[in-house]
């Protein structure tokens, strides 16, 4: 049987680069190795400022996201967290052996509320329990998961092992976080800060028209070039050069890369082959979007399939669950 793999999105706004090339690349070549569930996280959502009228809409955007990059739903089982309702009941009876000192410990938690201050939540203090839930309902072997994650999942794994032993069981195995195969690339900002992400402002989106990424790039940080010959790179100008190796020619890199050691480049120059570059990669997949996003049919029909397959899976492993919990009929 083919190790199960789990692994979710938040429904906070469109897909990036960074998550493409971080993450959604390695899920696509995953599809005929593992048993896949991939999801949309609309209940993780809901701790920071929920907005009625974008939630729909973001979790639809995500879907079509998702499918035009490449997931097949006919390979993976693809999901709104929302529709399994049994999540919801696995996370409130994992609740119960999660403890409040080590939740308040997380550092996602203490980021959170420092972010926050005025919208401190259950939900937030609670957030390893619901993504132990989101995993161990499928009684996942690994998960794919970036290093501020890497907490949450050994919370899994310490709530898999607390269960197993508090009632004498085997039921949970204990994920590890899956590994991609080669260095994990990070796609760089525009900003020279450092990651691409939301919360930055410093994003390429997979489904930007061609002249706002065309303007991104062109407005993307540099300095007044190089004064030396062979002088070590700055992280802004790094950052460009970065990009430019994940989506350019290796020929492509090594010109301006020569003529930045002879000190002759035109960052404009760079610029504008970079965001043709970034282009190739990213307009077949908004032209995808743009199909899917408008067949809500089609949008409906995966969903529903997603939840089926998800479902069935997280209904045995309540079953099981309770039945050890003591939950069962009289006798």
């Amino acid at each position: 049987m083919k190790e199960i793999v789990v692994s979710g999105i938040r429904s906070t706004g469109n897909l990036h680069l960074g998550n493409y090339y971080g993450a959604l690349r390695n899920f696509i070549s995953m599809q005929d190795e593992y048993n896949c569930y991939f999801f949309i996280a609309d209940y993780h959502s809901l701790t920071t400022h929920p907005d009625p009228t974008q939630l729909n809409p973001n979790v639809k955007s995500i879907l079509a996201e998702y499918l035009a990059a490449g997931l097949d739903p006919e390979k993976s089982s693809i999901y709104i967290q929302s529709d399994v309702p049994e999540v919801c009941e696995l996370f409130t009876l994992l609740n119960m052996h999660a403890y409040v000192g080590e939740l308040e410990r997380t550092v996602s938690f203490k980021e959170k509320i420092r972010k926050q201050p005025e919208n401190v939540n259950a939900g937030l203090l609670t957030y390893p329990v619901l993504m132990a839930a989101d995993i161990l309902q499928h009684k996942a072997n690994l998960v794919p998961v970036g290093k501020d994650q890497l907490q949450h999942l050994e919370m899994t794994r310490k709530y898999a092992r607390r269960f197993n032993t508090i009632y004498g069981v085997e039921l949970f195995p204990e994920p590890d976080a899956y590994k991609f195969k080669g260095e994990p690339i990070k796609i760089p900002g525009l900003d020279g800060s450092g990651k691409m992400g939301k919360s930055e402002g410093n994003c390429i989106y997979l489904n930007d028209e061609d002249k706002v990424l065309s303007k991104k790039v062109m407005r993307a940080v540099t300095d007044q070039g190089p004064t030396e010959m062979n002088q070590q790179k700055p992280d802004v100008i790094e950052n460009l050069f970065t990009l430019m190796k994940v989506v350019s020619t290796s020929d492509t890199y090594n010109h301006f890369d020569e003529l930045y050691n002879k000190c002759e480049i035109r960052y404009g120059d760079m610029k504008k082959q970079l965001a043709a570059d970034i282009l190739k990669v990213t307009a077949p997949i908004r032209d995808r979007y743009q199909d899917i996003i408008k067949d809500s049919d089609y949008l409906n029909k995966v969903a529903k399939l997603g939840a089926e397959k998800a479902r069935e899976s997280s209904a045995k492993t309540l079953k099981e669950v309770r039945e050890v919990m003591g939950f069962r009929s009289f006798k």
